[in-house]
């Protein structure tokens, strides 16, 4: 995708706006904030200071402003809207872009006097208060945008649904990694795994979502295979400890590896990627394994079916059965591996990129503040009010 000529010389504002984030949002959002710099756009990131710490916003070329929003809802976001008001009127911008509900609803409480566009990243999937709690925010998010923007058709639907009344798909990219500075071998020597032991890898935050629960489950089965696989999962998270409980009583072959920022070292080494989650959109793991030609197994769930097509193994979620079998016969057949990992590099190569992804945020920030003046543009020298 490339840019229109009128596209192209939209030389406007953005403000970016995102909550506690360790991993895909904080991505993305440093991804489309280094694409908006590098083409001559003015970007504010907006967020928690130590988001700002992990994904370094300002070495991207945006400016950063603190808005703590932590990950769950607490007296505190009314301190967020009034931070977020006040780094709106210092440096008005044209739009401002959220990127998840949480940002999202702070953003709404915020009452911009510009464009708000959401990016709706995941599903809510809890129950009890905490669900209805989250639910009632979509709603006041979904009716309070311009545009809401879905990373995948569901969510999409569920924003339409709820009241949105411009509600259109922005599949997210996933950054490309850096090429792999280990080679195969000394990858798995670092886990202990000979040439002819499988080594299964899955990568993701530590949260009860990914259900690493049912991955644990189906490798303690794998115990009694010869040769035994081998299972490493790279991620930080509040469900560290309850995993490595589970990990102990069950005996099974599986090591935490805590955060990583190798993850393309560990692909060079993996023969198998499996992603065992509730709900995805499309989830930068699944596109990073793909591009790597590493076979993927994946849960049938949220946007992951219309992202890998028939070119990963797709399974039940909650069903530590179809993992396990799923598993066993890629591990049993390498041909029918090595078929998959060359299908699945080829459908990577069809999806959106990171500049695609930019060009589509930059065509639709020009729909909705089509007067923002760059430097040489006519009244580029006039104070902006940052009102439209």
């Amino acid at each position: 995708m490339t840019e229109s000529t009128s596209t192209a010389g939209w030389r406007g504002t953005v403000a970016l706006l995102l909550a506690s984030s360790t991993g895909g949002v904080g991505q993305h959002v440093r991804s489309v904030a280094a694409g908006l710099a590098a083409a001559g756009r003015t970007v504010v990131v907006c967020g928690p200071a130590a988001a700002q710490e992990q994904f370094d916003f300002t070495g991207a070329g945006a400016a950063f402003v603190p808005v703590e929003i932590p990950a769950s809802p607490t007296p505190a976001d009314a301190r967020a809207v009034v931070a977020l008001r006040r780094a709106l009127a210092a440096r008005p911008v044209d739009v401002l872009h959220a990127h998840g509900l949480r940002a999202g609803l702070v953003a709404v409480l915020a009452r911009p006097a510009v464009p708000l566009v959401v990016t709706w990243h995941n599903a809510v999937i809890a129950g009890g208060l905490r669900g209805g709690a989250s639910r009632l925010a979509e709603r006041v998010v979904a009716r309070g945008v311009r545009v809401a923007l879905g990373a995948s058709t569901d969510l999409v639907e569920r924003a339409a649904a709820l009241g949105a009344a411009d509600a259109r798909l922005a599949p997210v990219a996933a950054p490309p990694l850096p090429p792999p500075r280990r080679r195969r071998e000394a990858v798995r020597a670092e886990f202990g795994v000979g040439a002819d032991h499988p080594l299964i890898l899955s990568v993701g935050r530590l949260h009860p979502q990914k259900r690493y629960d049912v991955l644990i489950d189906a490798a303690a089965r794998w115990r009694t295979r010869t040769p035994a696989p081998s299972v490493v999962i790279a991620g930080s998270g509040p469900a560290y400890l309850p995993l490595a409980a589970r990990i102990s009583a069950a005996r099974a072959p599986v090591t935490l590896l805590g955060h990583r920022t190798d993850v393309a070292d560990l692909l060079t080494g993996a023969d198998l990627a499996v992603v065992t989650s509730d709900w995805e959109a499309r989830q930068l793991f699944a596109q990073e394994a793909m591009r790597a030609g590493v076979p993927l197994v994946a849960t049938a769930v949220g946007g992951l079916p219309e992202l890998v097509g028939d070119e990963a193994v797709l399974v039940p979620p909650d069903d530590v059965d179809a993992v396990d079998a799923a598993v066993r016969t890629l591990l049993d057949d390498p041909a029918a591996r090595a078929d998959l990992a060359r299908r699945g590099a080829a459908r990577a190569g069809t999806w959106p990129t990171d500049a695609d992804t930019v060009a589509q945020l930059t065509a639709l920030y020009a729909e909705l503040a089509p007067d923002a003046a760059g430097p040489g543009a006519p009244g580029a020298d006039a104070p902006s009010t940052g009102h439209r």
